[in-house]
């Protein structure tokens, strides 16, 4: 089984406070979005992948990821959704029954397994598939006022991560259904499982991996940072498609 992917890094990074795009920003000397591109390569299973890039940073994410068989960077739209849309638009000439991992470069020490294993449950028959984690916390859903309206019970709570897998042909379909909202941040969805579930898809799980984390404040990268260099350095970001 062999995959695609999209990459999505065109946000600004300004919770992150920094003045580079978030996805240029160095994790212990690497931009993110070249570590996240190593994470889907290293899988062994991603034969191509089409980055999302601020607009206005196109060529610096260029010249970032470097040229490599398989990879294209493309400019971003102007949420998330419009972006992965864009990148979608990529993909025309590629099969339905595909398999597609849509990536976050806020995301770049997703551990191998995990790309293995949301895109094996895809190719398995799962035509949506998120990574999760249980939800460690207690948490409350709270009124405007401040007030407690309503302790959920965690044990059916879970965090999503990604990437999420999903066949061509339904991540085509339900973008489709709410292209008229891509564009707008107060209606534009913040992942593409969302946009299954609104268009009366089903979505399933599989396990995440806590070294996923998602970066966006400093702590954040402090943390990612500090994950980076208690373990072995790893080899060079290895080309798309490449199998480990």
């Amino acid at each position: 089984m062999r995959a695609v992917a999209i990459l999505t890094a065109a946000g600004s990074g300004t919770r992150l406070g920094h003045a580079l795009p978030k996805a240029l920003v160095p994790l212990a000397g690497i931009p993110l979005v070249v570590r996240a591109a190593h994470a889907l390569a290293s899988s062994g299973l991603v034969r191509r992948v089409v980055v999302t890039a601020p607009p206005d940073a196109l060529a610096e994410v260029v010249a970032a990821v470097g040229p490599a068989a398989g990879l294209e960077v493309v400019p971003g739209g102007a949420t998330r959704q419009a972006s992965v849309a864009a990148a979608l638009a990529r993909l025309d000439d590629e099969p339905g029954d595909t398999v597609v991992l849509v990536h976050d470069a806020a995301r770049p020490l997703v551990p191998v397994r995990v790309v293995r294993r949301v895109a094996g449950a895809v190719a398995l028959g799962r035509s949506a598939v998120v990574p999760v984690l249980a939800v460690a916390d207690t948490i409350k859903r709270v009124a405007a006022d401040g007030e407690v309206a309503e302790t959920l019970d965690r044990r059916e709570l879970r965090a999503v991560q990604t990437p999420q897998g999903f066949t061509l042909e339904v991540l085509r379909a339900a973008h489709a259904a709410a292209a008229d909202r891509a564009d707008d941040e107060s209606l534009a969805a913040t992942d593409d499982a969302g946009l299954v579930e609104a268009a009366g898809g089903r979505v399933w799980t599989v396990e995440g991996h806590e070294d996923a984390m998602k970066i966006t404040t400093p702590r954040d990268l402090a943390v990612a940072t500090a994950l980076v260099q208690s373990v072995v350095p790893s080899p060079a970001p290895s080309a798309i498609g490449a199998r480990p």
